[in-house]
Order: structure tokens, then C-alpha cells, then sequence
């Protein structure tokens, strides 16, 4: 495939606009009633404990073009989701300074169930959405800063808790095709079941991708089946989750190869990589009350399988660099709250214990050496037991009218318990097996003073946490060279503050203004050659400013504005840089929306992230991206959706390293930016029929 055939078309971000254009038009001659875009609407004055915390409805999702399911998560402001490798891996995400890698230090929950993989295979903390069906999403509650006591382990930065829907929804049908080999089928629906509401959805989707010598051969299927009963308030779900998922990866690629001809930027070294991944799930939540007030049950099993095959140094080792990352395993976990409220004096007191627990039962975990997906030998492959237990209590006083307050307290005992099965130097199976326990106490205090019912000021302080890998946590020697190595800590903490506000007026402005700053004791970096992250050591600072804005012009237009700075800084240089490598230090996106009716609808979104520094102070240059998307309906069941996905064809890189690696030919290893560059534009198109 050639990349230059694929940016010839410029004319079609303008027959976009020329559209969006000329349906506002003929809507507004023909007419149509017109409807509010829903936008960021709802007013969490009263009732929000930090300015930085928010809600997504799932109104708000429909607008958003999206490249790949993760991209969910950047309806949290200032949040970046990029990929470095095929469409069937977890996205990498950057926060506040943070490069996240592929979900460290922010904590993501879907209907109670953790996504964050402890002592995972390809990385710590490691987020996969690729089972999110974006239509059956209800809502997102996002917490910035380490402030929400029952977010716990991996919410150091934030956290995102993903809803699904126990609404019902209409039955309806969607057929989607596009660009680059792009097929999606989507059913979702509900009906009236046995005294309760049972909510649908099955997926396929197939995607070949833009690159010159892979075949992403995409096939990911999902099957969301929810029954709930009762209400909000008082009730019972019960949801079943299945997800399979097969694909070869378009990996990073050195800058030379590149710029040498070797390879175009939509090329690749190694076409050989790729992975399949399968996901299934079991979950209940109960709803009810006592003598006490309010109470909340939730409980949940996993059965998780990845097998991913990568090469980001290629051919430093004789037989090539490709090797294979797996994970096998099981959760187990539930949750329980309740709730009390009382009076002390005048003062009135809400609070909320909770208990949490969870279990990891990882048959296998390892990393092995493969050539074109054959195995050669295993580096490292251990079997994992990981449990925590973990008790919190939040409180909120209402001191006065406009003065509240919130009190929070968390102890987590973590259980490690590895058993190393396999490794490059046999010898060190014994030092590298064994059993460890920590325990973390976590808290944080709030002050809130409403100035009237469309101003809040806030500030905030408090404490997180993440658990590092279960194998490094107990192994004393280099599963390869035998010498004797540091074991990380289990737990370690960070601790965050910020002061902010919130405008909230007529329902047509939402804004917020917030400082934060925040300090880790030990940061986790990625590691080229092993693709994963490794415990540094060294502890971290971090601080900045966010500013959003969403405003209602009228009845048919939105626009919304985020931005985000953050300056990040090890607290001791390593390698006499202290630049944090892939912190994002400035990060702007925003959105036009328009709707009329039940006619035209449109969205345009920009996401853009300024230079930033990689490893030994090397530059890495910033990236634009801007999507959109436009709808029309012909009647009450039957409607289009056209999305332009990079829709100024940029060539910007989605995301950038700086290390060693070696290409067929050379003969040393070579330092060099790895990029992945962003997907060509593509046109998507859907059309949806309504039972």
C-alpha cells in the first residue's frame, strides 16, 4: 500500500464542513424543532468534592468520533490516549505529567469491575477497553488527584468509573464500513424480562488497517448481556461480558529506518508481531437499605487471557529480538458499602464505610523468546497469587449553608505470592519464588464554600497509591544473567493537592479552573527492549494547571475547551537528565457541536499535545489530530453517521521513544527515536435501523 496514494484526498474535510453546513440550513428551513446538544450540562455544585471531578453522559459519547474503543477515556479532560502498536492492545494514556504507559496511576472501573491488571504480563496496571461497547455505556464519573478513597490501588492520578446502561434501549441495528478494510456490526436492545429490564448488545468488528506490510486482520467480537431489577436506589443487576479478540501489530519503528528508505512511516521491521486477547465476566450489585441507611453489594469473576507478541529493538540478539508476553488468569472480587448519616449538634454528617476485596489468580505469567511467533526459549514465566483486602470511610460535614468539608480514610493489605516455574538462568528459581504482605493507610481532607448556586471554590489534599509487579516485588536475582538485583517496593505512595473553582450558569456555561500539584515516591518507566515498565526508584514532582469550559450557544451549538500544563521533574536526575520522559507538558483539545432536530448533527474535535522530552533529554515533537463527525436522520428509524478520522491526514506521531536498537545489517546497537505515526484519514460511515 502506498502512503502517498493514501493522502490524496484533501477535498473531503471540506465536503465534511460543506455538509455540516447546508444541513443546518435545510433544517432550518424545513423547520425542525429544535433540541439542545447535550453537552457537559449537568451542575455539580452542591454535590461535587473537587473542581477537578466530572461526568460524562452517554449523550456526550455519542458526538465523539472514535478511532479505537480506548478513546473513551479522553472525554476525561487533559487525558491522552495514543497507540504504539496494533489495535487490538491497550492504549497508552498520559495525565498530569504522568506517561501512564498502559494505565499505571489511574485507576479504571466498569460496573464495579477493576481494569487495571496487577502483575500483568505485558505491563503494571495494564487498561484494555477493547471489551467497551461505547452505545451501552450509561455514564463515566472521573476523579482527578488522589482524593476518592474507594478508587484505591493504581488512582495516584485519577480515576474513571465506566457505567453500563440499565436504562432500556431502543432495539436497533448498525452496519458500519470504511476505510483501510473497516467492518462493524452492532445489535443492541431491551426488553421487559422477567419483572425486570434485559439489556443487549453483540458486536463484530473487522479492521485490515493502513499500513504498507501488516495486515491487522482485526477480529474482535463482544457480547454485553445486562438483567436489572428495581431502581437506582433499590435493586439488582446481574451482567455477563464476553470479548475475543485476534490481530497482527503495525509496532513503533526507528526514525533511520525511515529516514534511510528502508521503510515508509506506515511501515515496519518486524511483520510478524501481534497478539489475541479474550476476556469474560460475571458481575452482580445489589441496591437496597437498613436501619442505617443506604447499603451497596457488588461482586464480580474474571477469566483474562493475553498472548501478545512483540519486537521494538529487532535484531540485537542473533536470533532477532521478537519475543512473547503472556497472562492467564482469574479475579475473583466484591465490594460493600454502607451508608450513615447524622446529625452532630448542628452539624450534619454523611459518611460511607466500605470494605473491598480482590483476588488474582495468574496461572501463568511470562516473557519468552520467539522468532516469527515460534517459540526459543523463556526469559522469565511464574505463576502469581495477588489478593488484597481493603477497608475505607469518606465523610462529608455540612458545616453552614456554604461551608462543607470531606474527611477520608483507606488501609489496603496486599498478599504477593510468586512461584518461579521457568527462566533463562534455571538457578535462580528459588531466590525468585517466595511470599511478601505490605500494607497502606491513605487519607485525604476537602474543603468546599459555595458562593452562591453557580460558584464553588474547592481545595483539597490526599494520599494514593500503586502496587508494583508481584515479580519484582519478590525476586532477588536477573532471571537471565543470575546477578543479584534490588527487589521494588510493594506499595508506594503518592500525595496530591490542588485548589480550584466551578462556574456553573443559565446551563449554558460550565467551567472550572484548577492548580494541582502532586509527588510520587518512586516512578515506573517503560523499558524498550522488554516492553514493559520497571520501578526506578526514584521519586517524582509534579504540578500544574487545567481549565475547561463548556458553553451552549443557543439551542443547536456547543463548543467546549480543555487545556492542560504540566511541569514534571524527577526528584533526583537520572542519567543526569531529570526531565520525566514522555510527560506531556502541554495538552489542548476542544469541540464544536451542532444539532437541529432529529435532522443534521455534527461534531469537530481537536486534540493537540506540545513537544515533550523522551529519555536523556532527547525532544520529541508534539502532535495535532482532529476528527469529525456528522449524522443525519431520515425518519424515526433510520439514520447515517459519517465520521472523518484524522481529518487533515496529518502525519504526526501518535506517540515517541528514545533507546537502543539494531537493525539487519548494522553493526551495533544504535540510540534512535521510535515513533508510531497517526493512522491516514479515513472515512467511517454507519447506518442504523430502528425496531
Amino acid at each position: 500500500m502506498n502512503s502517498a496514494s493514501i493522502r490524496s484526498t484533501p477535498r473531503l474535510p471540506f465536503i465534511l464542513a460543506i455538509g455540516l453546513a447546508c444541513g443546518a440550513a435545510q433544517a432550518q428551513e424545513r423547520g425542525i424543532e429544535e433540541v439542545s446538544v447535550v453537552g457537559r450540562q449537568v451542575n455539580l455544585i452542591g454535590s461535587a468534592t473537587s473542581a477537578s471531578q466530572g461526568k460524562i453522559s452517554q449523550q456526550e459519547l455519542d458526538l465523539r468520533p472514535l478511532l479505537r474503543v480506548g478513546e473513551v477515556l479522553e472525554t476525561v479532560p487533559g487525558l491522552v490516549a495514543t497507540q504504539h502498536s496494533g489495535s487490538g492492545k491497550a492504549n497508552h494514556f498520559f495525565l498530569r505529567g504522568f506517561n501512564l504507559d498502559h494505565g499505571t496511576d489511574f485507576a479504571t472501573h466498569v460496573d464495579g469491575m477493576p481494569v487495571n491488571m496487577r502483575s500483568h504480563g505485558h505491563g503494571q496496571g495494564y487498561t484494555d477497553l477493547n471489551f467497551l461497547i461505547p452505545e451501552l455505556v450509561g455514564s463515566i464519573e472521573f476523579t482527578k488527584g488522589s482524593y476518592d478513597a474507594a478508587s484505591g490501588d493504581f488512582a495516584g492520578a485519577g480515576s474513571a468509573h465506566i457505567n453500563v446502561a440499565s436504562r432500556p434501549v431502543d432495539t436497533r441495528l448498525s452496519l458500519g464500513g470504511g476505510d483501510f478494510g473497516f467492518r462493524r456490526a452492532l445489535l443492541t436492545g431491551s426488553a421487559d424480562v422477567a419483572g425486570g429490564t434485559f439489556i443487549y448488545g453483540v458486536e463484530q468488528q473487522d479492521y485490515a488497517g493502513a499500513w504498507d506490510s501488516i495486515d491487522e486482520d482485526v477480529d474482535r467480537k463482544n457480547l454485553w448481556l445486562k438483567q436489572s431489577w428495581g431502581t437506582a436506589e433499590s435493586g439488582f443487576d446481574i451482567t455477563f461480558m464476553g470479548y475475543d479478540n485476534t490481530w497482527n501489530s503495525a509496532d513503533q519503528i526507528p526514525e533511520r529506518a525511515v529516514r534511510s528508505g528502508l521503510i515508509s512511516d506506515l511501515g515496519s521491521v518486524d511483520t510478524t508481531v501481534g497478539g489475541e486477547s479474550s476476556r469474560y465476566s460475571l458481575s452482580s450489585s445489589w441496591r437496597g437499605s437498613n436501619a442505617l441507611g443506604a447499603v451497596r453489594a457488588s461482586a464480580y469473576a474474571i477469566d483474562y487471557d493475553m498472548n501478545l507478541y512483540s519486537n521494538f529493538s529487532y535484531f540485537i540478539e542473533p536470533d532477532g529480538d521478537q519475543f512473547q508476553q503472556l497472562d492467564d488468569r482469574k479475579l475473583l472480587g466484591g465490594q460493600v458499602e454502607q451508608d450513615l448519616d447524622f446529625d452532630l449538634g448542628s452539624v450534619r454528617l454523611s459518611n460511607t464505610f466500605g470494605a473491598q476485596l480482590r483476588t488474582d489468580i495468574i496461572d501463568g505469567v511470562g516473557l519468552r523468546s520467539t522468532r516469527e511467533r515460534e517459540f526459543l526459549g523463556d526469559i522469565r514465566f511464574d505463576s502469581v497469587d495477588q489478593s488484597s483486602v481493603s477497608t475505607y470511610w469518606q465523610s462529608e460535614a455540612q458545616w453552614t449553608q456554604s461551608l462543607r468539608s470531606t474527611t477520608s480514610l483507606r488501609y489496603d493489605r496486599f498478599d504477593f505470592d510468586v512461584t518461579s516455574l521457568a527462566a533463562a538462568d534455571p538457578t535462580t528459581l528459588a531466590a525468585n519464588s517466595g511470599r511478601k504482605n505490605d500494607s497502606v493507610v491513605t487519607g485525604s481532607l476537602g474543603l468546599i464554600y459555595t458562593v452562591d448556586d453557580s460558584l464553588e471554590l474547592y481545595a483539597n489534599i490526599g494520599q494514593g497509591f500503586h502496587s508494583n509487579d508481584a515479580r519484582g516485588v519478590i525476586s532477588r536475582l536477573d532471571p537471565v544473567s543470575g546477578e543479584a538485583i534490588d527487589a521494588a517496593d510493594p506499595l508506594v505512595k503518592t500525595l496530591g493537592s490542588e485548589i480550584g473553582a466551578r462556574l456553573f450558569l443559565t446551563e449554558r456555561l460550565n467551567a472550572s479552573v484548577v492548580l494541582w500539584q502532586l509527588d510520587i515516591d518512586s516512578e515506573l518507566l517503560f523499558v524498550g527492549d522488554a516492553g514493559n515498565t520497571e520501578d526506578t526508584g526514584v521519586g517524582s514532582e509534579r504540578h500544574g494547571l487545567e481549565l475547561t469550559g463548556y458553553y451552549q450557544i443557543g439551542n443547536s451549538w456547543s463548543v467546549d475547551l480543555e487545556y492542560a500544563y504540566a511541569n514534571s521533574r524527577f526528584e533526583t536526575p537520572i542519567d543526569g537528565f531529570d526531565d520525566i520522559p514522555g510527560a506531556l507538558e502541554h495538552v489542548v483539545s476542544g469541540g464544536i457541536g451542532f444539532q437541529r432536530g432529529e435532522g443534521f448533527h455534527g461534531y469537530l474535535r481537536l486534540r493537540h499535545f506540545g513537544d515533550y522530552k523522551l529519555d536523556g533529554g532527547v525532544d520529541a515533537e508534539g502532535s495535532t489530530l482532529l476528527n469529525a463527525r456528522l449524522g443525519y436522520a431520515f425518519n424515526d428509524r433510520l439514520s447515517i453517521t459519517i465520521d472523518a478520522l484524522n481529518m487533515l491526514d496529518s502525519n504526526d506521531r501518535d506517540i515517541q521513544y528514545f533507546y537502543e536498537s539494531q537493525l539487519r545489517g548494522e553493526p551495533a546497537p544504535v540510540e534512535d527515536r521510535h515513533f508510531h505515526v497517526f493512522e491516514p484519514r479515513a472515512i467511517r460511515a454507519y447506518l442504523e435501523y430502528t425496531f
